[in-house]
């Protein structure tokens, strides 16, 4: 790897067998037209990069009225809110707690 340490700083053994190939063939372009690392550089800086945010878990989204189980609307449906939709005759907007929106479902907030 030697003259390509500072252009590849990462281990060829954590990338695919694709990715091995096109930095090989990459490699060869670069001693081809004897690119040196300085010219690979962006003429300004790049913007920075914004952390990622931390997942908070959302809230619970639907509530049955009676005992007060909750769901927050992710994955699948807790088997007390499909038993509360076909067999006790609630409707998805008697479950929803009021001000939030299940993506989901595809059904809009109510206010």
């Amino acid at each position: 790897m030697g003259a390509y340490g500072s252009l590849f700083p990462f281990a060829a053994t954590e990338m695919t067998p694709e990715q091995q190939a096109v930095l090989r063939s990459v490699r060869k372009l670069v001693d081809f037209w004897q690119i040196e690392p300085h010219e690979l550089a962006p003429d300004r800086p790049l913007p920075p990069v914004a952390p990622a945010r931390p997942s908070v878990p959302a809230g619970p989204k639907y509530k049955h009225p009676r005992n007060g189980v909750t769901w927050d609307g992710e994955g699948t449906q807790p088997p007390w809110l499909r038993e509360a939709l076909t067999k006790e005759g609630y409707t998805v907007d008697e479950l929803r707690i009021a001000g939030t929106a299940d993506k989901a479902l595809g059904e809009p907030a109510a206010d």
